[in-house]
């Protein structure tokens, strides 16, 4: 059928608002109406080429809609549910079965290959394949195809233009402090960079009782946002070096830490904000990704330190994604304050406000 898309033809370039045309779903997958998509750094960085995807290629990746159609083999849905949409994964390896979906061995194929495991394209464009598939979705679209396995029910009343970040960002955000450090009640965190993944953390720690939460963040309407969601402590990187300012507020440095902006030296200023058997969660993608981290080797091995990369917040979305939904209702994960919704034909708008820092979480919505 024909259907409405994003497409960016090469590394770049604007997005352009165009009809394409989307496939009958195969067994096992799913036909999604999106309600809304969120806008995630991972869209950005293949854009501008810093993580691999074919083009021309339809990306999007935080979607969140209602079933329209299903395939044969498809039991988990039925059309008319509502759905959040997350990442694929193979669901038959030793990861998928130990509940670590984001370390299924064809993670990258199955994200970043650009269409199904058999070569083909759902989403073609006067007869030629698009890249597809991105995040086992491809969501920036009036709709999408996605797996069976990677759609994830949720209630009929719950908010669904809002929810498509829980896929991605949220979760791994949150899901860092819940799931990857499960960060104790009483203990301290530094959080570096108060983007949506950041603050999703902030909103995870203050739920979980983290008595010190340290937020780094250049602009300052985000510092505020830090503190009204949690955050104890906001710091701006222009006032010193970032292990003196956490120092002077956590003299034997943080249990904790979470960086976001995978940049080098900012890294090395964490570790030194570190104390005795720390960890460190490294989220942040780089925009060079073949970037290295020098260590101080000794000092790391003196105090206990571990360094930890994090996919998706070690989180199984079919479990986690509710327990998000739960937080929400209670009032302890607030995503409408992340949240500015855009009309989805303003998408190239709504990233350059991104970019500027005027707006925090971008939602696209019909």
């Amino acid at each position: 059928m024909d259907i409405t898309a994003a497409v960016i033809s090469e590394i770049g370039a604007d997005f352009t608002i165009e009809t394409v045309q989307l496939a009958e779903p195969a067994a096992d997958e799913v036909v999604v109406a999106i309600a809304g998509v969120g806008l995630c750094h991972t869209d950005l960085a293949v854009r501008h080429g810093h993580l691999p995807f074919p083009f021309p290629a339809v990306l999007g990746h935080e979607g969140s809609g209602t079933v329209t159609a299903i395939g044969h083999a498809v039991t988990k849905v039925a059309p008319g549910d509502k759905v959040v949409l997350s990442f694929n994964s193979c669901g038959i390896c030793p990861q998928c079965k130990d509940d670590a979906p984001g370390y299924c061995p064809s993670f990258a194929p199955l994200n970043f290959g650009g269409g199904r495991v058999d070569g083909t394209s759902p989403i073609t464009r006067d007869g030629a394949p698009l890249g597809s598939e991105f995040f086992g979705q491809s969501s920036f679209a009036s709709h999408a195809i996605a797996r069976e396995r990677n759609v994830v029910k949720v209630a009929d009343d719950a908010p669904l233009e809002l929810l498509g970040p829980l896929g991605c960002g949220v979760q791994t955000g949150a899901g860092s402090v819940l799931n990857s450090l499960d960060c104790q009640p009483g203990s301290s965190l530094l959080v570096v960079g108060g983007g949506a993944v950041g603050l999703s953390a902030v909103m995870a720690a203050a739920a979980r009782g983290v008595e010190t939460v340290i937020v780094l963040e250049t602009y300052e309407i985000r510092r505020q946002l830090a503190l009204e969601l949690g955050a104890t402590h906001v710091l701006d990187p222009a006032d010193g070096p970032l292990s003196e300012q956490v120092r002077a507020i956590v003299p034997a440095g943080v249990n904790y830490a979470i960086d976001t902006v995978a940049i080098a030296d900012v890294l090395g200023e964490v570790v030194l904000s570190m104390t005795q058997r720390g960890t460190v969660v490294l989220l942040g993608v780089p925009s060079n990704p073949e970037a290295t981290l020098p260590l101080p080797l000794l000092y790391c091995q003196g105090l206990g330190l571990r360094i930890i990369g994090v996919v998706e917040g070690d989180s199984n979305p079919d479990t986690f994604i509710p327990e998000l939904l739960e937080m929400h209702r209670r009032g302890q994960l607030p995503l409408e304050k992340l949240i500015t919704t855009f009309p989805f034909e303003q998408l190239n708008e709504a990233i350059a406000q991104q970019h500027r820092g005027d707006v925090l979480k971008v939602v696209l919505t019909p």
